[in-house]
């Protein structure tokens, strides 16, 4: 009689989220693994043109380049060596003096960059690039 009024009762489901964590870390593993990082070397990218900058006397030191990558060092033709020992005299006198680096447009940016690198050799961070006309 009373097995007909009793019945067996059914075990609750459970979902088991252990195995779900892990295939989810082994995805997101999966993922960096496999993530190729473009490095900015390898994008293409084109440098924008100043058409803008206005025409502002700088009164300090100049650093010009021209188109054959021959340095002058305020009006005076000097060498890589030439030019490292005149910043540093420099940042001996005043360490906050304002470089002002004038390049031709068609001059090697190796060249402007070598100018920079003699600047923070000589621990002088205040220069800026002058932009050419239009």
């Amino acid at each position: 009689m009373m097995s007909g009024l009793y019945q067996k009762r059914r075990k609750r489901p459970e979902m088991n989220l252990v195995p779900l964590i892990d295939v989810l870390v082994m995805l997101i593993f999966f993922s960096f693994v496999t993530m190729q990082f473009k490095s900015a070397a390898t994008m293409n990218i084109k440098l924008p043109k100043f058409t803008g900058a206005g025409k502002n006397e700088f009164k300090g030191n100049t650093i010009a380049i021209d188109k054959d990558g021959v340095v002058s060092w305020n009006g005076k033709v000097v060498t890589n060596d030439e030019l490292v020992a005149e910043l540093k005299q420099l940042h001996d006198y005043d360490r906050d003096s304002p470089i002002l680096i004038k390049a031709d447009k068609t001059s090697q940016l190796q060249k402007v960059a070598d100018v920079m690198n003699a600047c923070a050799d000589a621990h002088l961070y205040k220069f800026s690039l002058q932009s050419g006309d239009k």
